[in-house]
């Protein structure tokens, strides 16, 4: 089984109405393959085609959303905050002590590791969501453009 990494975005998110693209990639050496971008696509249809495909490969597939800047400046501010987001981040983890609570740092990696020994869906796990169709996908190409037309 995979992995899949994606933003816990609050459901007012504004990022949740941007488009999303997939990029798949080796789980354990980057150098063994390029990885393959995809996209873009609605953050459901790029949820359910990412898990879909991780679920029976070693793959890791990062969802995350397609920033659709109009200019260099508004690219240098989505630097800035990324920049800034990952300053406190190290921050945070540098602050906490030697032998201190690393529960949040190391959540993701825990999950990896109960998951490799439980089935895909059971009682604690929901189902995957369905994979879109073929003209679901479609559909969703055609609200995106619209989305990227009216910026």
């Amino acid at each position: 089984m995979g992995a899949l990494v994606t933003l816990d975005l609050p459901d007012d998110s504004p990022l949740l109405t941007l488009p999303w693209i997939i990029t798949f990639g080796p789980l354990a050496d980057p150098a063994e393959w390029e990885p393959v971008v995809c996209g873009p696509y609605e953050r459901p249809h790029a949820l359910a085609l990412a898990e879909a495909v991780v679920a029976d490969e070693r793959f890791m597939a990062v969802v995350e959303p397609l920033v659709p800047a109009l200019s260099a400046e508004e690219i240098r501010g989505e630097i800035a905050a990324s920049q800034l987001a990952a300053a406190d981040e190290e921050a945070r983890i540098s602050a906490a002590d030697l032998y201190g609570d690393f529960d949040d740092v190391l959540d993701e990696q825990d999950v990896l590791d109960e998951q490799a020994d439980e089935p895909v869906a059971g009682p604690d796990r929901p189902q995957p969501p369905p994979v879109p169709t073929e003209a679901q996908v479609r559909a969703g190409f055609g609200r995106i453009a619209g989305l990227l037309r009216g910026r």
